[in-house]
């Protein structure tokens, strides 16, 4: 109980800063992107974003124990996938209001301890590369947790495709829910929006498919981008959070249902067997600091 206690207190107080496994290494990315009219349409590009750190002293929350792994920071990415002429962001960080501030302790209880770090907005990586939210056609989040919403406000003007059961969830919630901070994706609600129920061919062609993979919350998703060069990936989402959660199934204590997470975890891991794509667990800090940022991209 004391944990979940934490869980419950960690996401009630991020929402005031709202006011196979991987084998690539840096050099298999591109570099050197042009613009989107003039590439990516017959193959996505994707793009990898750093949109914070989170840093823990006690991992149990996430259903293991400390003696499981001895990782204790999670990098937090952000993606952007470029096709057919179109863009699109997927998962979009910490809240931007932790930009900029260093460290940032979000809960302390006992010997538990958890903080954030945002060196450089998520819209600030994209103005580098000359870009700015109204440059993207499509937003979607592989679920609303604070750390994959930060900045979703940003990108209203996108269509935001999203699993009906989270966005029924999302919006039932009131202000001060623990789970869905509503302020960070409060301005979506009057975007265009896409309501999806179950696996989503986004492009329609099967290059770029959203997963669905429910349990961490109602409408938890995953994201398929079946690239030419490099070959398929999958962006895990929070489907896992350490290597170690892979291969122990472990279920963290706050998600919506731990038996659909396990279904959803043994469906994505047929589809790893059929399609021969890499699993990117988004939270490998160990995988981050092997991959290149954008503005160089993997095709």
């Amino acid at each position: 109980m004391q944990l979940i206690r934490f869980a419950t207190a960690l996401f009630c107080l991020t929402a005031l800063f709202a006011c196979s496994e991987w084998e690539l290494t840096k050099e298999s990315a591109e570099t050197d992107p042009i613009a989107v009219g003039e590439a990516a349409e017959n193959s996505p590009r994707l793009y990898v974003f750093d949109c914070g750190r989170l840093d823990y002293t006690d991992i149990t929350l996430f259903g293991i124990s400390n003696r499981d792994t001895p990782v204790r920071e999670h990098f937090v990415p952000c993606y952007m996938v470029e096709h057919k002429g179109k863009r699109m962001l997927w998962d979009a960080g910490l809240p931007l209001s932790a930009a900029g501030k260093g460290e940032i302790v979000l809960m302390k209880e006992g010997n538990a301890q958890v903080s954030m770090t945002y060196t450089s907005s998520l819209l600030d990586q994209l103005s580098n590369m000359h870009l700015t939210p109204e440059h993207f056609d499509y937003l979607a989040l592989s679920h609303i947790h604070f750390d994959h919403a930060g900045a979703a406000n940003a990108f209203k003007t996108a269509i935001w495709i999203i699993q009906e059961v989270e966005h029924t969830a999302a919006f039932a919630v009131g202000d001060d829910d623990p789970v869905f901070d509503k302020s960070l994706y409060r301005e979506l609600a009057d975007s265009e929006t896409r309501l999806i129920n179950g696996d989503h061919d986004i492009f329609g062609d099967g290059a770029v498919k959203i997963i669905f993979a429910p349990g961490h919350t109602p409408g938890h998703q995953l994201l398929l981008v079946n690239l030419k060069k490099t070959g398929p990936i999958v962006l895990s989402g929070d489907l896992y959070h350490f290597r170690v959660t892979r291969t122990l199934k472990a279920t963290p204590l706050y998600n919506t249902d731990r038996q659909e997470t396990v279904r959803s975890m043994e469906k994505v891991e047929q589809l790893l067997v059929d399609t021969g794509a890499t699993l990117w667990i988004g939270h490998d800090m160990a995988l981050a600091k092997t991959l290149n940022l954008a503005p160089a991209y993997y095709d």
